[in-house]
């Protein structure tokens, strides 16, 4: 059984009563010296500590079980390469400071953020280009679904309970959608007048919903599933855009955007009937498709968003990449953290589904901190008219590799001692890599080794 050390959340509950440990003890029944050994991780909970932990502070037990700080550490540890801030904390600090401190931690973050904003606003500014930060309105809303994990509880519950109620079915929830827009809300939906480049667009004053006519069933119910969103979930939605402290309107309306997309993809997929179907295909993603009528993209970004508390599914990162490397999405439920200095590294099985359009390829990558993740990757597509340009990009689900074993991708693979390991970096700039010979960028903070009598295979050799 793993031991639990919960010394920092011990702490912050106990000061946060004004209770001293000797206090804290005679409530437990234990010794002041046990509690001070405990506060300092140097003897772990008991189990009869944690029920009487549990009922004094009115917490339950998970509270004080061991949080997974890959993010925050990676978060931390990007901070810390900013060569303006000129410290180095070990691996051991990081780590104490992620598990124990994990608010001062993620103050250093947000204050770090804004530091760069308004360094990069005022270089702007000086460049005579306007006044916009560098952080643009969708960075800002993708760090908002970041924060909460791409999960949002709120949504994801209420589009649960309409999809019971509209009783939606796979292959019918087109129909059932437009029945409920028709019935509800006077809405009615056509093909019918719509732009050649628009998907679909909603005209409130006529009460007329236009689709485009190219839509697949599956993508045509997402649409009209989003404008019922905006409907039938506008408070919710308004409240959770509201609440969060974005930098203008603009990127509040796109985050109202982004909440009933959200909301859409629980409605066509519903929680508790896609996870059971997800974990009994082993996520096998075409299956997926097959069974639910939706396209690979929209069935991969819904698997990285099964994180209810109680009733989780595998925890993934979902990425969005064209070929010129440029992520147009990124959301987490891991550790797995996307670095904002520079680009991606281009040894992540992301940048090689391109080479092979259309198959299912694999990779165990490991971090430089030594985490280790199983990544599948391919390519969609979407056709244009003829003389017109389309779109191609590449798709990827990844997940820490103890997972693995529950995709039916893995099967066949080593995944322990044996297994074929790609070591990959946050990005070039802050790669802890230095004698990756594919580095685009010399790392921040890093002195070059600079010899006119020598050359190297690695492009920019540090000191």
């Amino acid at each position: 059984m793993e031991k639990t050390f919960a010394g920092g959340r011990l702490r912050h509950l106990r000061e946060g009563r004004s209770m001293s440990q000797a206090e804290l003890a005679r409530l437990l029944e234990i010794s002041p010296s046990y509690v001070n050994q405990i506060e300092h991780n140097t003897r772990p909970l008991t189990p009869a500590v944690l029920v009487r932990l549990t009922e004094t502070f009115g917490v339950d037990a998970e509270f004080f079980a061991a949080k997974d700080t890959a993010r925050l550490l990676a978060d931390v540890r990007e901070v810390l390469t900013d060569d303006t801030i000129g410290e180095r904390l070990s691996p051991g600090e990081l780590d104490e400071l992620a598990t124990n401190l994990p608010s001062v931690a993620r103050t250093l973050v947000r204050l770090h953020r804004r530091y760069r904003d308004a360094t990069e606003s005022l270089a702007t500014l000086l460049e005579g280009h306007g006044a916009e930060t560098a952080r643009q309105p969708h960075e800002e809303v993708r760090d908002y679904f970041y924060q909460r994990q791409n999960h949002v509880a709120e949504l994801d519950e209420h589009a649960e309970g309409l999809a019971v109620e509209l009783g939606l079915r796979p292959g019918e929830v087109r129909t059932a959608l437009a029945a409920r827009l028709a019935d509800r809300h006077g809405i009615k939906v056509t093909s019918d007048g719509l732009a050649p480049s628009a998907q679909h667009r909603f005209d409130p004053a006529e009460k007329v919903l236009r689709l485009a006519p190219g839509l697949r069933p599956g993508q045509a119910a997402f649409r009209m599933a989003s404008e019922l969103a905006l409907l039938e979930a506008r408070d919710t939605i308004d409240e959770l855009a509201t609440a969060a402290t974005f930098a203008n309107e603009t990127s509040r309306r796109l985050a109202r955007i982004g909440l009933a997309n959200y909301f859409a993809g629980a409605l066509v997929l519903p929680y508790r009937t896609f996870l059971g179907v997800a974990e009994r295909y082993r996520y096998d993603i075409t299956r997926l498709c097959d069974h639910f009528g939706m396209g690979f993209e929209t069935v991969c970004h819904r698997l990285s968003t099964l994180q209810r508390r109680g009733t989780r599914g595998v925890p993934f990162s979902f990425v969005r990449s064209d070929r010129a490397g440029n992520l147009s999405k990124r959301q987490s439920a891991t550790g797995f953290h996307f670095s904002r200095v520079g680009g991606t590294c281009p040894l992540w099985i992301i940048y090689e589904a391109f080479g092979a359009p259309g198959r299912v390829l694999t990779q165990i990558a490991e971090l430089p901190d030594g985490k280790k993740y199983f990544w599948i990757a391919r390519t969609v597509t979407r056709p244009a008219a003829h003389g017109e340009p389309g779109k191609t990009f590449a798709i990827g689900l990844g997940c820490e590799l103890r997972h693995a074993r529950r995709l039916v991708y893995s099967d066949g693979l080593a995944l322990g001692a044996g297994a074929a390991v790609t070591p990959i970096g946050m990005g070039c700039k802050v790669c802890e890599r230095p004698a990756c010979p594919q580095r685009a960028f010399p790392a921040i903070g890093k002195d070059l080794l600079v010899d006119e009598h020598s050359s190297t295979f690695v492009p920019y050799p540090a000191t």
